[in-house]
């Protein structure tokens, strides 16, 4: 008798994978949208295959991967091996990465191009978009399988330069996120102040300013202790020097009475938070810069040993501070990406989702608890483009292979470094950042025409 209620759950729970979205998680979490069910369990698909890489750039992981076709061979029989920590298997577990990436970003670039043009759920291939979730995975499988039977050849040389555009695009969709961010940040709090008339919300304004600007010049001094030398690390010290002097001058420009008048809401706290992102891409871009003396990240050579420049012999290569903090942003930025609209119009145009006004967020709200379960929200029009989310998604593949594999060029060199490459991206991407909050500052002004409440 147990075996046959067991059976009949198992057949609930297939077909339940095999239903929409709402019916996944209509019982574990009743009050939820079928765009955000959506949206979270294409994420669940994107942050397993972070696992999935994450473990296969373990130590011991490698010793499996020798069977595969592409095992540690460049040109015609010939066998690449280092000596002392880094090993062939490193090699391995980073090519490994670059193929896992590489089938999360062929599942994502698929519905990205099946979902275009999706304007609601009547449209067939919406079921498609929040339905089949077992076939899906079957088909994730299916591409990650394949992928790993890829002779090496120059696909990893190719798919770098994949993986380097995907991820400079991916830092400035996280730079609007954190601009976006700063901003409705600022505005609710000074709306809670008006409200309730209580400085206890401009004390709270006050105060994270403060802490967000002290945490950015720490940053700058701890940068020009461990990332320069005296005598040498000129480029080290002057993207330091330059972004520091930028930041001063968003800072300045953010408080000028004109700017003020035209954005009342506008203020330090945005221009705080900016400085210290700022200052991490910063940090992100100068751990790889390929040369010993200016990075404590990097492996020092001798001979035909290897050995890494820390203090420790850590063995696997992307377990640094630099890496784990941004697979952090990395984890919290595709969730926001996933969860929330904007609050902005302009934010909502350039990411192709929508605002939902409270008068119909709470109506929907009080639909979804008077039937227990997740709606369908999108029968008039979809909250989110499909095909922009799966585009995001694919960037993001893109941005986490370079991430977890610390920017490594897969057959340039047999040394475990980044290039100058992934210098250039993180810090134009922080310039790109910087240009677009300060235009974010001044278009009220050069465009008194348009809206930009």
């Amino acid at each position: 008798m147990g075996a046959c209620l067991g059976a009949c759950s198992l057949l609930s729970c297939a077909s339940c994978l095999c239903g929409s979205a709402p019916c996944i998680l209509c019982s574990c979490c009743p009050c939820s949208y079928n765009s955000t069910v959506s949206r979270l369990i294409f994420t669940a698909f994107l942050f397993l295959g972070v696992l999935v890489s994450i473990i296969m750039l373990s130590p011991g992981v490698e010793s499996q991967l020798h069977k595969l076709p592409w095992v540690c061979e460049k040109g015609a029989g010939s066998s690449i091996i280092l000596q002392g920590h880094i090993d062939c298997g490193s090699l391995l577990g980073h090519r490994a990465a670059y193929r896992m990436c590489f089938a999360m970003a062929a599942f994502f670039f698929i519905f990205c191009l099946l979902m275009i043009c999706v304007r609601s759920s009547r449209d067939p291939r919406a079921a498609i978009q929040n339905g089949f979730w077992f076939f899906k995975f079957l088909v994730f499988v299916g591409i990650t399988v394949g992928a790993f039977y890829i002779p090496d050849g120059s696909f990893s040389n190719v798919w770098f330069y994949f993986g380097v555009v995907g991820s400079f695009l991916f830092l400035l969709i996280q730079l609007v996120l954190v601009i976006d961010f700063a901003h409705s940040w600022n505005q609710r709090w000074l709306s809670k102040a008006e409200e309730c008339d209580s400085r206890a919300w401009y004390a709270g304004l006050f105060f994270f300013t403060i802490l967000f600007y002290a945490l950015s010049i720490t940053a700058v001094v701890l940068l020009f202790i461990y990332y320069t030398q005296p005598g040498a690390c000129y480029e080290g010290k002057v993207f330091i020097s330059l972004n520091l002097t930028l930041c001063v001058c968003i800072s300045i420009v953010a408080v000028l009475p004109k700017v003020q008048d035209a954005q009342p809401n506008s203020g330090l706290l945005q221009a705080s938070v900016i400085t210290l992102y700022t200052m991490f891409v910063t940090w992100l871009a100068l751990s790889n810069v390929p040369d010993q003396k200016c990075n404590p990240h990097l492996l020092t050579h001798f001979g035909n040993g290897t050995i890494l420049a820390g203090p420790e012999g850590y063995e696997t290569q992307w377990w640094d501070a630099p890496s784990i903090v941004g697979l952090i942003v990395f984890i919290l930025c595709t969730f926001f990406i996933s969860l929330r609209s904007s609050d902005h119009r302009q934010v909502n145009t350039l990411m192709q989702t929508e605002e939902c006004s409270p008068v119909q967020e709470a109506t929907q709200q009080q639909v979804v608890i008077s039937e227990g379960r997740a709606i369908d929200n999108e029968q008039d029009s979809v909250t989110y483009s499909y095909s922009f989310f799966h585009f995001c998604l694919v960037l993001a593949s893109l941005h986490v292979m370079m991430t977890l594999t610390n920017w490594y060029r897969p057959g340039e060199t047999l040394k475990m470094i980044s290039t100058w490459t992934a210098v250039w991206v993180k810090i134009c991407a922080s310039w790109a950042g910087l240009l677009l909050y300060l235009w974010t500052l001044v278009a009220p002004l050069l465009l008194p025409n348009r809206d930009f409440s």
